[in-house]
């Protein structure tokens, strides 16, 4: 999500930017209540196939949660000898990416007095099996490349419609995630 300068806003995208811009202006003020901690929860149910739970998270200085609790399975393709139960690891990461850019476009084209009337994206990552199923040891197991081509419908120019896309890319946090290393640690608990 982003917030830039405020222009003359006609556009109703259903982003309340008031509200963005008065949270923008109050955490600049109040650096500690920025830190977010994000937590998802996971559990085996069987074979390759896991739940996996969002609900409490840390924010504005406390814990806050969800209005529900959120759960995805995960599971790999029958093709692996599993059972299919829900979308890949890999793929999860795709429609988190998807998501996060477009709750951006739609924030920045709102901000900007972009009407939208349709936003669509896809979302595509290379990734090369033989590493993880420890067939090539040189082989990278996560994705080699990611493409995303959105498909927009704005009462916008070309060149409008890429910058907002461009914001969004510059704010998203899933693309940074995905797009920079980040230290992970994991533990036995």
């Amino acid at each position: 999500m982003t917030i830039t300068d405020t222009q003359n806003n006609t556009a109703d995208n259903g982003v309340n930017v008031d509200a963005l811009l008065g949270a923008r202006e109050m955490l600049s003020g109040a650096r500690e209540a920025a830190q977010f901690t994000f937590t998802a929860a996971n559990e085996w149910v069987n074979g390759t196939h896991s739940r996996s739970t969002v609900n409490e998270f840390f924010g504005l200085g406390d814990n806050q949660a969800h209005r529900q609790p959120y759960s995805v399975d995960t599971d790999h393709p029958g093709i692996f000898a599993s059972e299919d139960n829900g979308p890949t690891p890999p793929e999860m990461v795709l429609m988190g990416l998807a998501g996060c850019l477009t709750a951006g476009v739609a924030s920045v084209a709102q901000n900007r007095g972009i009407q939208l009337r349709s936003v669509k994206s896809t979302v595509e990552g290379a990734l090369d099996v033989a590493g993880i199923l420890g067939i090539d040891a040189d082989v990278r197991n996560g994705f080699g490349g990611i493409r995303v081509r959105f498909e927009i419908d704005a009462d916008a120019t070309r060149d409008e419609i890429e910058a907002v896309i461009a914001q969004s890319q510059k704010r998203s946090a899933v693309f940074d995630a995905v797009a920079n290393p980040t230290g992970i640690v994991v533990e036995l608990g």
